[in-house]
């Protein structure tokens, strides 16, 4: 990619955000310019769509958004989703019974009505919201897997996340996709070749970008298939050691406005 990228697509948390979960208005303003000027900016997230208004306040204008690590594609000015591409009934079945079968104490929770809603079994730790009014336990594992679910999450309590990932993965092989984007232990689970690439270039499809002209950002195993398929891909400093094996440049860390520093330099803004 010679010439400035023609669409800039960017993970949010770890690599946008600082550790705080901010938004430095530093980093706000690039993008805002960057956008002003021509050059769309998406947000490509495992975030489903009810926590991104939390990054939207923090914008000058909403950015276009690829959640739920490729299921979910998002216009927030129409809030309108513009493709979901989630798990059915049947295939959530299917993989809630290998993973029972393989992983023992795991318990499950999924992203429905296209990420908008989370239901959980009782016994999954919430994290970021367990107070929100999107958010339920079930009564029992047949509701949990009864609608299409974007994204079907499980824990096994405090595990090393990438050995994890490797169990999770064997077990669904050829099945469903496994990713993580936590230290945690927690995995996230897709339909098979739902990633961050493929929503993202389903997107530039629809602009009529190549993807030879994207420029993206990541830090993250869950956003290795997005850096691998851009044209230009960048790794924040403090990125997990498989995102910075791929990327084809490192900037600074997400608590150092890394991506702002990055674009203003292939801009010429700041």
């Amino acid at each position: 990619m010679g010439e400035a990228p023609r669409l800039v697509a960017t993970d949010i948390d770890g690599t946008l955000l600082r550790d705080d979960r901010t938004l430095s208005p530093h980093t706000a303003a690039v993008l805002a310019r960057i956008s002003a000027a021509g050059t769309p900016v998406v947000l490509v997230t495992g975030r489903p769509i009810r926590w991104l208004q939390l990054v939207y306040d923090q914008l000058a204008a909403p950015l276009p958004a690829i959640c739920a690590n490729g299921a979910v594609v998002y216009d927030p000015v129409a809030d309108e989703v513009l493709r979901a591409d989630p798990l059915a009934p049947d295939l959530l079945a299917e993989v809630a019974r290998r993973l029972r079968a393989e992983v023992p104490g795991v318990s499950f929770a999924v992203e429905i009505v296209d990420s908008r809603q989370m239901r959980h079994e009782a016994h999954y730790p919430l994290r970021w919201d367990a107070d929100h009014d999107a958010i339920r336990a079930v009564e029992s594992p047949e509701e949990l897997l009864a609608l299409p679910a974007v994204k079907l999450l499980a824990r096994a309590g405090e595990q090393d996340p990438d050995a994890f990932l490797q169990v999770v993965a064997a077990a669904l092989e050829g099945l469903a996709e496994a990713t993580h984007s936590s230290y945690s232990g927690l995995v996230e689970i897709s339909s098979a070749g739902v990633t961050k690439a493929a929503g993202l270039a389903w997107y530039c499809t629809r602009l009529g970008i190549d993807e030879r002209d994207v420029l993206a950002f990541g830090d993250m195993p869950n956003d290795v298939p997005m850096l691998t398929w851009a044209g230009r891909s960048v790794a924040v400093a403090n990125a997990h050691p498989a995102v910075l094996e791929i990327a084809d440049e490192v900037t600074a860390a997400n608590s150092e406005d890394g991506v702002a520093a990055y674009l203003e330099k292939v801009f010429g803004v700041g």
